[in-house]
């Protein structure tokens, strides 16, 4: 048993995918289908999904190598750290 991916919601894949490439490095975009997308993240995989109303769904633990660095790019990418 485990989790296989999640799902974000977002209102442009192509803004999404852009502000997911400008944080992490090693970002490759798995497949897109219609108003999905799916994107490799180290072991991982997120599927974004594009959505007229996007809504907040808590957080998201995520693993990175450099904390400081993945904060102050997600910063300069736009994101708000709360």
């Amino acid at each position: 048993m485990g989790i296989n991916h999640v799902a974000v919601e977002v209102g442009d894949l192509d803004e999404a995918l852009a502000f997911f490439e400008r944080i992490f490095d090693d970002v490759t975009l798995r497949g897109r289908s219609g108003w999905m997308a799916f994107v490799d993240l180290g072991d991982q995989f997120v599927a974004l999904e594009a959505v007229d109303a996007p809504v907040a769904a808590g957080h998201y633990g995520l693993v990175v190598d450099d904390r400081d660095d993945a904060v102050r790019r997600a910063r300069e990418a736009g994101a708000r750290i709360v």
